[in-house]
């Protein structure tokens, strides 16, 4: 017990100096962030923006899709351009041109290279000198970088119009004609793209060689390369990865092992009696498995879009669904489906491990299940509507879509599932109030469930932070508070958290050993994750010690896993402890299976793209997305999958349960995602970092690379892994349907076949 003490104050401990460290940083990011001028101005004295038209831009490209068309600063969808390196090379073409026509009546790509050297010289020396005056709050801009600017704003006032001349390249994009159809938004748009190129060339001030984006993206034409501490804290990172990683495994042998758990003879949860707020989570999963399969549909639609930006395999698809609605109800379902196989799993636990049903509890629970299904509902039709009539950045930020990955739904809806999510952590509160007043070898797993439940509650507010004219740096820095600490930080530990509980219930690990292992594996996790959150933020306009504490404890982040496989196969081992343990396997092989991935895709996959030198190269490109596709569905999908097998094998009746289902959905999930990964998106990651390097990033996401021969034989490559994957999903299913059909009011106990 004291032990126990020592741990929980540990990780107290390193819960509030992390967020105090996070915290500290965040108002660093707010001071140093690229500045929003009141004018932008020409040496000829034009007005060429104002910091409202920088705003507004922002705000148009946002309501367009946003980061689901294209990405700012790396971070968005793949298929169109990251805008501001497409600005950027266009920005430099366009300059050298013009010079070269005054001084040679020629173009550019006509000079011989003695004609073209000054040029050149001239283009980095004008692109990187910074002329913001703060006394002012004015940028001026030479006479000809305005005129190349005004070339470079017409191609994007076409793009994003309603231009004929560009619909093959907005096919080539995935987008629709009149993406924006406001003309002052569409006029205000080019604005937010030069400002974002402008910080990512700009020398920060009082720097030399040094932009506000850490000069990302790489551009040889302005001289955007990487910076000596990318490189330096790049090789920090790998050494103390390595190092933790053997301080890890040298800590874990020199544990004193201790006797395995004495397997019972029979299932200890076999007179467990439902009660009715445990029968009603019932239909959670069916919502579970519906939003699953929905994310799939989507997800092959999204997929195929690379190919054919406006059809579906020549069904005009777009004029009704387009990709950013596509693509944004495929992430955004991703998480709400594996969010609520957790959320219904607490509540199917919570007086299973109080011990009594609270007053009122079956109707919280219903209450919540119909208010989760309206935000779901409404957040994806609203966000619709306002992507087809083009209804504006109001709208859009309200009520239709953000367009922020994975936060997308309008701000009425994150406020409403906030409530939800604080409903929901009362009623797992008062659930296992019992449990938490009452000492037991389980009482410190039981709080860490609750800790977590009610961090996942709070720390979905990071969602609400943000406004319509919040600085994007800003936006950027919130943004991942929710999507890694909230998604990947507290929502892992209540699942962890829960596995263990339902281990040590089943009698298959020892429950003290179970308390001390969650507690110091949550301290571990935190120590890297907390501060980890930063290796997102290496290029969004932060200062170089984002860099530098990003990259180190991001690698921290990444040495428990290291021991993660062995532990799935010591679960594995738990299916044969005993006859009876058969019933719960394929919940356990899920288990089985997040370790695997958490190796794989959270851990080998994660740390290949975390180094600063290597997101340099690769952010926004193919090679995240392999990431994002093995660590969102393999880790968290496959943890929520498990948990809801276990919660149906409770609730449903044990004559309709069948293994011979489960088996090949299990397995073609699993084998489909690896397919999907390592035959298309890992492949085409690393063709477009060879092009990212040799060139620059504009031309990894240009359309030239995205749809060249190679690109598009590796989009039709997974096919065979979204098929394998789909009719994994569909027998998932037919098990489910299968399971319907019989009164479950009368009593049904975990464990035990159905009466007849």
């Amino acid at each position: 017990m004291q032990k126990n003490s020592q741990l929980w104050r540990w990780l107290a401990i390193v819960f509030f100096l992390s967020f105090a460290a996070l915290g500290w940083l965040g108002r660093e990011i707010y001071l140093d962030k690229p500045p929003i001028p009141q004018q932008i101005v020409s040496s000829t004295g034009q007005i060429l923006y104002t910091g409202e038209q920088i705003q507004r831009g922002q705000q148009a490209w946002l309501s367009a899709g946003g980061q689901q068309m294209g990405s700012v600063w790396g971070h968005g969808s793949y298929v169109a351009p990251d805008w501001s390196a497409d600005w950027l090379h266009r920005e430099v073409l366009a300059l050298r041109n013009i010079w070269a026509q005054q001084q040679y009546k020629k173009d550019y790509a006509q000079l011989n290279r003695e004609e073209q050297a000054p040029i050149d010289v001239r283009v980095i020396s004008v692109m990187r000198t910074n002329t913001y005056d703060a006394a002012r709050d004015t940028v001026t801009i030479q006479a000809e970088r305005a005129e190349a600017m005004a070339q470079v704003a017409q191609h994007y006032e076409s793009l994003f119009g309603t231009d004929p001349a560009q619909d093959k390249l907005r096919e080539q994009y995935a987008m629709i004609a009149g993406s924006i159809k406001d003309a002052d938004d569409l006029k205000a748009l080019p604005a937010f793209f030069f400002w974002s190129a402008w910080a990512a060339a700009t020398n920060r001030p009082g720097e030399n060689h040094l932009s506000y984006t850490s000069n990302w993206p790489h551009e040889p034409l302005v001289q955007n390369t990487p910076t000596t501490g990318t490189s330096l804290w790049s090789i920090a990172s790998i050494i103390l990865l390595i190092g933790g990683i053997a301080a890890m495994v040298l800590f874990h042998n020199m544990q004193r092992t201790e006797e395995p758990a004495v397997c019972p003879e029979k299932d200890p949860l076999i007179t467990l009696q439902l009660t009715p707020s445990m029968k009603a989570t019932f239909k959670y999963f069916y919502v579970v498995i519906g939003l699953l399969l929905a994310q799939v549909g989507m997800g092959i639609i999204s997929a195929h879009y690379q190919v054919e930006g406006g059809s579906f395999f020549g069904i005009p698809l777009a004029e009704a669904l387009p990709f950013t609605v596509s693509r944004t109800i495929h992430t955004q379902l991703g998480v709400l489906w594996i969010a609520t196989a957790w959320l219904a799993t607490g509540l199917f636990l919570a007086p299973v491990l109080g011990g009594k049903e609270p007053k009122f509890q079956k109707l919280g629970t219903d209450a919540l299940f119909y208010a989760l299904l309206l935000i779901v509902v409404g957040s994806i039709a609203t966000g619709w509507i306002g992507t087809m009539q083009r209804l504006g950045s109001d709208y859009s930020f309200w009520l239709g879509n953000q367009g922020l990955e994975y936060t997308s739904m309008g701000r009425v809806w994150q406020i409403l599932l906030f409530v939800g999510l604080l409903i929901w952590a009362t009623l797992l509160g008062r659930g296992l109030w019992p449990a938490l007043r009452k000492p037991s070898e389980s009482q410190g797993l039981i709080a860490m469930v609750f800790i977590s439940a009610v961090c996942i509650g709070l720390f979905y507010a990071s969602s609400l932070v943000w406004g319509q004219k919040t600085h994007y740096a800003m936006i950027e820095y919130w943004r991942w508070w929710l999507v890694h600490l909230w998604v990947e930080g507290f929502f892992e530990v209540f699942a962890t958290a829960v596995i263990a509980l339902l281990m040590s219930r089943l009698g298959l690990i020892r429950a003290a050993s179970a308390n001390r292992a969650i507690v110091l594996e949550t301290i571990v996790f935190l120590f890297g994750g907390i501060l980890g959150t930063l290796h997102h933020l290496y290029f969004t306009g932060s200062p170089t010690s984002v860099i530098a504490v990003g990259a180190m404890f991001s690698a921290l982040e990444v040495v428990p896993l290291a021991l993660i496989a062995a532990e799935a196969y010591h679960t594995y081992r738990h299916t044969q402890a005993a006859p009876w343990v058969e019933k719960y396997r394929w919940s356990i092989m899920c288990f089985v299976a997040v370790g695997f991935w958490n190796t794989v895709g959270a851990g080998l996959l994660g740390f290949a793209i975390n180094p600063p030198i290597a997101l340099y190269y690769v952010q926004g490109l193919n090679m995240t997305a392999a990431h994002g596709h093995a660590a969102l569905f393999g880790v968290y999908g496959m943890l929520g999958i498990g948990l809801m097998l276990f919660c149906l094998r409770g609730l449903a009746p044990a004559a309709k349960w069948n293994d011979g289902l489960l088996k090949p959905a299990f397995w073609s999930m699993n084998i489909g995602l690896f397919m999907m990964v390592f035959m298309s998106l890992l492949p085409a990651g690393i063709y477009q970092a060879a092009a990212s390097v040799e060139h620059g990033l504009w031309y990894a996401r240009s359309a030239e690379i995205i749809h060249s021969s190679v690109m598009e034989t590796l989009v039709w490559l997974r096919v065979p892994g979204d098929i394998v994957f789909a009719v994994g999903v569909l027998y998932l299913a037919l098990f489910a349907i299968r399971l319907l059909g019989r009164d479950r009011s009368q009593t049904v106990v975990v464990g035990e076949p159905a009466k007849a």
